[in-house]
This record gives C-alpha cells, structure tokens and sequence, in this order.
C-alpha cells in the first residue's frame, strides 16, 4: 500500500486537473487538456536540441552543488572539531541562512557575465549553506570514545579526522546533500528564467511568453523528473556508502 499510495495521490490530481480543463470554466491557456501536455512531452524527449538544454541545465546545477560539497564538508569538519573556527564562522552562517542569495545575484552577472559562470556561483552559495551547516553538528557530536580510542591507537589529528570524524558525519552530510541538491536545480531554473538563452529555465520563460502553456507544464514535469532522479540517485549513493547506518524510515 505504501508503495502505491503516492501514484495513486498523483491519479487523483491528474483526474482533478483533467476535470477543470474539460469543464470550460478555465481557459485553456490556464489548464490545458493532458493529452497537449503529453504530446509536448513526446515532443521534448524526440528533440535533441531539447534534450541539450536539459544537459546544460543539470550541469550547471551539478557544477555549483559540487563546489559546494567540497567547500562545505570542509568547512563543517574545520568548524566541528576546531573551537575557534566555529566561534568565527558559526555566527556568519547563522545570521546569512535567512538572506535570499538571489537579490545578489544581479552583482553576480555584473562579477561573471550572464553565461554560466554567474549562475553556478550563485547556485553554489546557495548550497553551501545546508551542507556546511549540517556538516558542523554531524563532526560536532561524534562520540568521544570514538575519538579517545584513535587516540589512544595513535591515530594522528588527520587520521582522526579522515577515518573518524568524517565517517561518523556521513549521516549528516548526505541530509545536507537532500537539502542543497533540490536547491541547486531550484536555482538554476530561476536564474535561467531571469537571464539565459539557453536552459529549462529559458524554455519555461519562453514557452510562457509564447502563451504555450502545454508546453511550459511539460518542462516543468520534466524538471520534476531530473530532480526526482537526482534524489533517488542520491540516496542510492547513500545507502551504499553509509551502509551502517540505514534510513528505515524512508525505505518502508
């Protein structure tokens, strides 16, 4: 029943949706029939050309969320286990968090140009955020008889860290990544709306301006379906490599 309560939730609000465009109380150019929306599906996976402006798309978000796992499980091991590092970047973090990035990003095409590299930046500051932060608590609580026992083993600080710390965090770093990895393509959809010519972004924003909502709704179920596959590909990578500890949970 689990596994088919959520395909039968997404029934309900296709039977929904294909009832209003049907009942002529909304225009079409709001709720277009399913059958247009499928047809532009088709249409996207036939084109190439298409299927390229996706690729660039989840390059762009996967090149910031990339910079921003390395950056940020960096950081969060400093922070987690160094004092000092903490009281300095804690509160910078903390009282950011709640800044939207992307009123910055207008300096940052001003700084990089409106081609990729602009976009990337701001996706990365955007993801670092979650990753740094839930790096910092998941190296701050490892357990002290772990670390004891590399110690009195005569493990070295770096060795401590690399075989210990790191390890023990792996939980917390991967929840930092299901946060950040919905968040970049997030971005990279906004900031190719506002300045692109190329992208999913660009071809949500065109496709609206040319009054083809059909298929506007078709980008937009093919971004639902990167980041679905991204997720799934995610927690994948997880349960491989964070195989000691399992997310019961989410696998019922």
């Amino acid at each position: 029943m689990n596994r088919i309560l959520p395909f039968a939730f997404v029934g309900v609000l296709l039977v929904a949706w294909e009832a209003l465009a049907r009942s002529g109380a909304w225009s079409p150019l709001l709720f277009p029939p399913l059958a247009k929306i499928f047809d532009q599906l088709v249409y996207f996976f036939s084109r190439p050309a298409m299927l390229g402006e996706a690729l660039v798309s989840v390059e762009r978000a996967l090149g910031g969320f990339a910079l921003a796992a390395a950056v940020g499980i960096a950081l969060g091991v400093v922070m987690g286990r160094s004092r000092l590092v903490a009281a300095l970047l804690d509160p910078l973090f903390s009282g950011t968090y709640a800044v939207p990035k992307l009123a910055l990003f207008p300096i940052f095409i001003f700084v990089f140009g409106i081609g990729s590299l602009s976009k990337v930046a701001l996706i990365f500051l955007e993801c670092l955020y979650p990753i740094v932060i839930m790096t910092y608590h998941g190296a701050r609580d490892v357990n002290r008889v772990l670390l004891w026992s590399g110690q009195n083993m005569g493990a070295s600080r770096a060795q401590i860290l690399r075989r210990i710390v790191v390890p023990a965090a792996a939980p917390f770093i991967f929840a930092g990544f299901r946060v950040a990895l919905p968040v970049a393509m997030i971005v990279v959809v906004i900031t190719e709306m506002i300045s692109s010519a190329d992208g999913l972004g660009y071809m949500v924003i065109y496709a609206l301006s040319s009054l083809r909502t059909d298929r506007m709704l078709a980008v937009v179920v093919v971004i639902s379906l990167i980041g679905l596959a991204l997720d799934r590909a995610l927690v994948w990578l997880r349960n491989r490599l964070v195989y000691w500890e399992k997310l019961d949970a989410y696998y019922v």
